[in-house]
């Protein structure tokens, strides 16, 4: 009976060092997913049916990952979170500032 086959070390950190280039990708790819709301929000130039809960939610998150990131020395982290940061953070301000002034019309 064979015994079954071992992966070496340098196979073990090429296999982690293709899932983190995998993962930083991924968050790149959930970065890109808040654009069309973006672009949602800005041509309709209102915050309705925008939850500033979830997305800001979203944007906490994403800053506790780039210091998770940052602590771990994990530039897939920081860069993904920064990106993903960067998009929904815009979804963020742009709900907040089309609700102050729907809030102010409203006077």
């Amino acid at each position: 009976m064979e015994a079954p086959a071992r992966c070496g070390l340098g196979e073990s950190l090429h296999m982690k060092e293709f899932v983190a280039v995998l993962f930083g990708l991924g968050l790149v790819g959930n970065a890109l997913l808040f654009v069309p709301q973006i672009f949602a929000v800005w041509r309709k130039k209102t915050d309705e049916g925008i939850s500033l809960v979830t997305f800001g939610g979203f944007s906490v998150l994403q800053v506790v990952g780039i210091v998770h990131g940052i602590y771990q020395r994990d530039p897939s982290l920081i860069l993904g979170m920064a990106a993903s940061l960067l998009t929904c953070g815009t979804v963020t301000a742009l709900t907040v500032i089309y609700r102050v002034r729907r809030l102010r019309a409203l006077r």
